[in-house]
């Protein structure tokens, strides 16, 4: 017997580059996950346009026309529940959640962010990053927790970060990663290959140690 794809939600603020890479993952046969809604918090993102050609429910919920932050976020549980979600996937979704709201989707809902947390948290990372003089940067998928950026790290990719980098040159090698790195956390989180102990995460198998990445490039300096 075939077992049931989880239902996933993706929450966007914007264009959704990374929608588009979980949209398209999802297309896969052996995907665990099916993109069964793409809500925005501003009606006039780019990203439900593609969400609506790829024949996914799209919906704008402005955010600005509701009364309170949990007038909102009602709205929202809402619309997932009635969609029969299993995950929440937040993908440049800019919001903040209330605690009680987190509560009711925890250990169902992720989120990316493009540092290695927990370095970097909240916003403008890239130009935070090379004020630092950090050499290798990167982007995290975790389980969201109340306080922002927070929750059990699920998965990371590093990038190296180069002497000329500008915030622009960054953001686009990090989303590069970004796009690899999140469907392939989401779809194992979803087929039950990740477990969380303790708010530490378990996740049997190997550890990636095809090589290490140097920055600046060292050679074969001895």
């Amino acid at each position: 017997m075939t077992a049931l794809k989880k239902r996933v939600a993706i929450l966007i603020s914007g264009r959704g580059s990374n929608m588009r890479s979980l949209v398209e993952a999802s297309r896969a046969a052996n995907c665990p996950y099916e993109v069964v809604v793409v809500i925005a918090n501003r009606p006039d993102a780019a990203g439900l346009l593609f969400a609506k050609e790829q024949n996914i429910p799209a919906l704008g919920l402005d955010h600005t026309r509701y009364e309170s932050r949990d007038h909102f976020e009602g709205q929202l549980h809402t619309v997932l529940t009635a969609s029969k979600v299993d995950l929440v996937a937040c993908a440049g979704f800019m919001r903040l959640m209330t605690p009680e709201f987190v509560q009711k989707w925890r250990d169902r809902m992720l989120n990316i962010h493009p540092s290695l947390l927990p370095a970097f948290k909240g916003l403008h990372t890239h130009e935070r990053s090379i004020a630092a003089g950090v050499r290798i940067s990167g982007c995290t998928v975790h389980l969201v927790r109340p306080a922002m950026d927070e929750g059990p790290i699920l998965g990371q990719a590093a990038v190296p970060v180069a002497v000329d980098d500008t915030a622009e040159t960054l953001a686009a090698r990090i989303l590069e990663a970004e796009h690899k790195l999140y469907p392939r956390i989401l779809a194992a989180y979803a087929a039950g290959r990740i477990s969380i102990v303790d708010e530490r995460v378990s996740w049997p198998g190997s550890v990636n140690q095809s090589g290490t990445l140097f920055s600046p490039d060292l050679g074969s300096a001895s």
